[in-house]
């Protein structure tokens, strides 16, 4: 019987988001991520469609780490039938449990709202998973160790391998009968402010490869004195600062840098409110896990003392009430929803309003509507007017630019037979393919959803 690997790419395919990778071999049937489709209206719809896949045939689910757009869809691969281990590192594992019961109560909610106030065509609006559909896709959770080989089958073993990009997340080494498939996930970058320098593939056969800033470097920015700045012209102002924020990493990252500002005296005592359950889930992981980190237990403590966490909605309606000049760093990241949006609509028309971006916004979302200049913003079903001024900081992205996934792939010491392009836009990925032919000389193709691959082994 001849032996294969097929590959089909079920996500991150063309687009950034809904990372989901099918290996299918004569052993196991693996697959890589199960994330949702995020931003244009057209990719969230896919989420809704049951994956053209035998999932009840699905073996094990390996997660690079736990964004979303990497874990979001495993409460629907449970209900079409998935009831196999879902694998990954224990921090990994804690962060995808905080998200998926944080996504199902957000989609609840919005589904209630929605069907209460009659802004949608469904009727009724349903939520896209439930918090007892997420409860039941967390009792499948395994942990496995970090730079282990783990056996799956007679011919099949696997290792997570840090990455920095997220605490937990890792890339995923599969060997399959002597050839090596390398699955990059999300890459970190050198000298973060948390987290370690990612490790590195030593050999890749096939490899899968990130490309979100694939056609980007970025920019040499001094993080420190741009916020200097910032808060200095919104406490001139005697504005609001609204920082929306991914809850992982971001947050906290934004809570050290702010910190460290203070004691270096570079910004006065200005309040400072965190407004994102989700965020204070997450720095419980960072004190639970703290190899996984750079921070000393006593700085942790007090870079939380340094800020006020927001407990209840009743406390958000009393910051914007709040006449004081101040900082809110509220989820969500891309404002796609999350407390954020309570601010921007009490806020967002007032002049002395600074909203500031600090990460990627991907294509149909709010937060890149903003960065385009959009001179007025929906939600809830309402226009409002966007009167703040926007500022964007690139540099503080959690994601290898083009330059440090160059550097990443250059301690490969084979020549890969195939590399994929995945997780990035269109004009990025060809930008990327050209980069790493012209540097490499190695063969590149850039997959669209639901191709297949197949390898002899």
């Amino acid at each position: 019987m001849e032996k294969f690997v097929k590959i089909t790419f079920l996500g991150a395919a063309g687009v950034v988001t809904g990372s989901k990778f099918l290996i299918e071999t004569s052993e196991k049937n693996i697959l890589i991520d199960c994330g949702m489709f995020q931003g244009l209206k057209e990719l969230r719809e896919l989420n809704w469609n049951d994956l053209p896949i035998d999932v009840n045939a699905i073996d094990i689910v390996l997660l690079t780490h736990g964004h979303l757009d990497h874990v979001g869809y495993l409460p629907r691969l449970r209900k079409q039938g998935f009831k196999g281990p879902i694998t990954g590192t224990a921090p990994t594992l804690a962060i995808a449990e905080i998200i998926l019961k944080d996504s199902a109560k957000i989609h609840e909610e919005e589904a209630e709202k929605a069907n209460k106030e009659k802004y949608t065509k469904h009727n009724p609006a349903l939520p896209f998973y439930t918090i007892d559909d997420a409860e039941k896709t967390i009792q499948l959770f395994k942990v496995e160790i970090e730079d282990k080989w783990i056996t799956l089958s007679e011919h099949i073993s696997y290792r997570f391998q840090y990455n920095g990009h997220i605490i937990g997340a890792t890339f995923i080494e599969i060997d399959i009968n002597g050839k090596r498939f390398v699955f990059s996930g999300d890459i970190g970058r050198t000298n973060d402010y948390l987290l370690k320098d990612p490790k590195t593939p030593e050999w890749a056969d096939v490899l899968f490869i990130e490309s979100t800033y694939g056609n980007k470097l970025h920019p040499e920015e001094n993080v420190e004195n741009i916020l200097t700045e910032i808060i200095t012209d919104t406490i001139h102002k005697k504005g609001n600062l609204i920082i929306p924020s991914f809850a992982v990493e971001r947050l906290q990252t934004l809570m050290y840098i702010l910190w460290q500002l203070y004691k270096k005296n570079k910004i006065p005592n200005i309040p400072i409110f965190i407004d994102s359950p989700m965020g204070n889930n997450v720095l419980e992981v960072f004190k639970h896990f703290p190899k996984w980190h750079k921070l000393s237990g006593q700085d942790y403590q007090a870079m939380c003392n340094h800020v006020h966490i927001i407990q209840s909605y009743k406390e958000t309606w009393e910051t914007i009430d709040d006449t004081r000049s101040k900082i809110v760093i509220a989820g969500s990241g891309m404002v796609t929803g999350g407390r954020v949006l309570t601010y921007l609509q009490q806020l967002i028309d007032e002049p002395s309003t600074t909203v500031l971006l600090v990460g990627y916004q991907a294509e149909g979302t709010r937060g890149r509507q903003l960065q385009d200049g959009a001179h007025e913003i929906r939600f809830f079903g309402k226009y409002y007017p966007v009167k703040a001024t926007i500022k964007n900081i690139d540099s503080l992205s959690a994601h290898a630019d083009q330059q440090d996934l160059i550097n990443w792939m250059s301690t490969i010491k084979n020549v890969p037979e195939q590399i994929y392009l995945i997780h990035g836009e269109p004009s990025t990925l060809d930008a990327f393919r050209v980069k790493i032919q012209n540097t490499f000389n190695w063969t590149v193709k850039i997959p669209k959803l639901n191709d297949v691959e197949k390898f002899m082994i």
